[in-house]
């Protein structure tokens, strides 16, 4: 396979490099380490949202790399968080409650998804992209300042509804599928009818 249809697959695999470098200077504590690590989180979002459009545009899009992209996602975010845990203790300490809410909620996207179908959620949904450019502006925040009021605050509501579309879209199919842009789109699948295009999502 030319070198150029890889390009997806490194992109995704270079988010687990960046989840783990943010592990090492949160460890490691060099100076400004808090650069550091706005600097590998805005490397890893760039990474997750181009590594699809590539894919799409070479055509390489399908459901292995869809699944992998998923996984990695988790490990990057995981190690993400976890790090910015241990550089600022206070805030997490602060929102401790609402935090386990929002990873209650995310377990169970993973638990509904097993028992149906035996597979990991890869629904890749708008909703949830929309969420976690608000994920990565709070991360950012809190890395940077150590606290978080408003932005905290949508990143939870917003949070618990697109957890909960999700949960949605994989009761409503009846097998499973990756890329399933909203509730809406998964309703059309469950009728035999093709989803509607999306030029940043699936067009």
């Amino acid at each position: 396979m030319p070198l150029k249809y890889q390009i997806p697959t490194l992109l995704v695999y270079s988010r687990l490099l960046l989840g783990f470098l943010i592990v090492v200077v949160t460890l490691l504590q060099p100076s400004f380490y808090p650069l550091y690590t706005v600097v590998f989180l805005t490397l890893g979002l760039m990474s997750d949202i181009f590594d699809g459009i590539i894919a799409r545009h070479l055509g390489v899009s399908d459901e292995k790399l869809r699944r992998l992209d998923s996984n990695i996602d988790q490990i990057f975010f995981i190690c993400a968080i976890a790090s910015i845990y241990l550089q600022q203790p206070v805030f997490f300490k602060q929102y401790i409650w609402s935090i386990l809410v929002l990873i209650l909620f995310e377990v169970a996207i993973y638990m509904v998804s097993f028992i149906k179908f035996r597979k990991e959620v890869a629904t890749h949904s708008l909703g949830a992209k929309i969420w976690t450019l608000f994920l990565f502006a709070l991360l950012v925040q809190v890395t940077l300042t150590g606290q978080s009021q408003i932005l905290f605050w949508i990143v939870f509501w917003l949070g618990l509804l697109t957890r909960a579309e999700i949960i949605a879209i994989i009761l409503v199919l009846k097998q499973w599928q990756n890329d399933v842009p909203s509730l809406k789109q998964a309703i059309r699948i469950r009728k035999g009818l093709t989803i509607q295009n999306n030029r940043f999502f699936n067009g």
